[in-house]
Formats: structure tokens, C-alpha cells, sequence
């Protein structure tokens, strides 16, 4: 192993930065005219995502002290697999509001954006908080049994725009055309500024990922307190989300028990933050084999389930079909 780095501001500084560019990479290069993103293409998008994950996990073990290259790798699994029921929610959103498939990239994309400025924000004060008050792992543990249990027994009701704070707030301040007008999110209606369709539909994708926000970011202090690996595996699973998605969009029918799991290993976390009160300490590597195996048992049960019905696979040449939209 090198000299061990100690992490400064400009770490932060220079992945942020590197994050910066391959995002406009991404809109300003390979998504600049829109289209309609391909099972193929999206595979190929996750296939890189993941291991440009894994190679700043090396990164980490050949410059940082034994452990936290797991812990990273850990907490990367569970906030992906934790992104992976989001996506359901998002495929549900974007069929409600029947989003064309050559626009969703740009919302994901902007999306994520600011999921990336909400995780930061989050992150660092929970750190800060964790510092100055460590009983608050023991409450996140508890919540996160709850959480774990309460979404293993209670079933999701839909998307419902017309509940959602951040929308009334939108049209409060701001009229709404009916029709979209292709990328924009901002349009004009009688000679005034209105927002288009895809503008609430990007309010919604933020307002469910800071909602999950509340969930992975507990689930993941469970595994480190380091906030450099909070943050950067936060960001490695945020940036997988979008051509995870357009993977998982068309197959939704192959994941249901992948909530179940989602429950499980939330339950798990919690109960992990919460054995620190007898000084009980579960090893980081069996950590990553007690989630690896959940979330994989879970896929498993869950494509098996669904080979006896008869479903298949979409075509790798096939758009992402999202479910059908609820009757609005």
C-alpha cells in the first residue's frame, strides 16, 4: 500500500470537479440531441458507472487505511439497491404525467443534478451532527428498523401530484401549460412565463429522491461515519441512477420482491447502528456479504417468480417501457 493520503477540502474539490465533467460529458456530448435511450445503451451506461465505481475503490484501498475501501464498496451496494426502488417510483411518475421516452433523459439528468447539491447538503450536517451528538447513530439505527419494517407491511398508494408541497408551491408562484414543449421546462403562456409538464415532473423526481434521501442516508452512516466515503458512494450511486433506470423501467415485473429486500437490509442497518450500544460491532466485510446476499436472493426469487408467469426480458434494442400511467 502507498503513504496514506489524509482527505482535505481539495479532495472534495477535485471529485466534485471530476463529477462536474463527466456530467457535461454526458449532456453536452453523448445525450446532446434528445432521443430515446435503448436497453443496450443503458446497460452499457450502468456496465460503466460501476466500474468506474469499483476502480475509485481501488483508489481508496491503495491510498487510504485498511477497511474503508469496503466500507465504500458497502455503502455503494445499499445506496444502489436503495436507488433501484426509486427508480420504480420515478417509472410510476413519468407514466403519469406520460413523459415522451426522448425527454426523460434531460429530467433524470437534472434530477440528478440537484440530488447531488441535496445528498451534499445532507451529508455533511449529519456528519457535523453525528460529531457533536454520537446517540444520534442509535435513533437513525431505530428509525431504520422502523422504516425497514413499515415498508416491508404497508404498500406504496401511487403517485399523487396534487399532494405534493412542492408542487401547489410551484403553481402558486408560476402558471402551467398543458402541452409540453419538448426539452424546456419553462415556456410562455399569455405572454407570461409558465412551466411546462416536464418542469413538475422534475419537481417530483427531486422531491421523491430527497424522500429517499431519509432514508439512504442513515443506512449508510450505519456502515462509515467518514463523510468522504458517505459522500463519494453516495455520488458513484446517484450517477448510476439515471441508465439504471432505463434498464430497470422495462422490467419492473422481474423485481417484486426486491422491496422485500430493500426492507430487510434496512432492517439490518438499523440493527447493526444499534448493537454499537452494547459495543457490539458486526465487521465491515460480512456487512457487504449480509447485503450482497439479500439484495441478490431477493433479484433471484423475484426473476424466478416471474420466468414461471412467462414475462421476458425487453429486447436490448427496446426503449425503457415505464408501467401504465394511474387514470388522473
Amino acid at each position: 500500500m502507498l503513504s496514506i493520503i489524509e482527505i482535505t477540502a481539495w479532495h472534495y474539490a477535485g471529485f466534485v470537479a471530476a463529477v462536474l465533467v463527466f456530467l457535461a460529458l454526458d449532456l453536452g456530448v453523448f445525450h446532446r440531441e434528445a432521443h430515446v435511450v435503448k436497453f443496450r445503451e443503458a446497460l452499457g451506461w450502468t456496465a460503466l458507472w460501476f466500474i468506474l465505481a469499483m476502480a475509485f475503490a481501488g483508489l481508496i484501498k491503495a491510498n487510504r487505511p485498511p477497511g474503508e475501501a469496503i466500507d465504500f464498496v458497502t455503502g455503494y451496494i445499499i445506496e444502489l439497491s436503495l436507488s433501484m426502488d426509486n427508480v420504480f417510483v420515478i417509472a410510476l411518475i413519468f407514466a403519469y404525467f406520460r413523459v415522451p421516452l426522448a425527454q426523460q433523459h434531460r429530467v433524470l439528468f437534472w434530477g440528478i443534478m440537484g440530488a447531488l447539491v441535496m445528498r451534499g447538503v445532507m451529508i455533511g450536517a449529519g456528519a457535523a451532527l453525528i460529531k457533536q451528538f454520537d446517540w444520534l447513530l442509535y435513533v437513525m439505527g431505530g428509525f431504520l428498523v422502523f422504516t425497514g419494517i413499515k415498508m416491508l407491511f404497508v404498500d406504496d398508494d401511487g403517485v399523487h401530484p396534487e399532494k405534493n408541497p412542492a408542487i401547489k408551491l410551484a403553481k402558486k408562484f408560476f402558471p402551467v401549460a398543458h402541452e409540453f414543449d419538448g426539452q424546456r421546462f419553462l415556456t410562455t403562456l399569455n405572454g407570461r412565463t409558465a412551466l411546462t409538464p416536464l418542469a413538475l415532473v422534475l419537481v417530483m423526481v427531486e422531491t421523491t429522491d430527497l424522500i429517499f434521501a431519509v432514508d439512504s442516508i442513515p443506512a449508510i452512516f450505519a456502515v462509515t461515519q467518514n463523510p468522504f466515503i458517505v459522500f463519494t458512494s453516495n455520488v458513484f450511486a446517484i450517477l448510476g441512477l439515471r441508465s439504471l433506470y432505463f434498464v430497470l423501467a422495462g422490467a419492473i415485473g422481474f423485481f417484486r420482491y426486491l422491496k422485500v429486500g430493500l426492507s430487510i437490509v434496512l432492517a439490518f442497518v438499523g440493527v447493526k447502528m444499534l448493537l454499537g450500544i452494547w459495543d457490539i460491532h458486526i465487521h465491515s466485510g460480512i456487512s457487504l456479504a449480509i447485503v450482497l446476499a439479500i439484495i441478490l436472493t431477493s433479484i433471484i426469487a423475484s426473476i424466478v417468480a416471474a420466468r414461471r408467469e412467462g414475462k421476458h426480458l425487453p429486447d436490448e434494442d427496446a426503449p425503457a417501457e415505464p408501467p401504465a400511467p394511474e387514470a388522473k
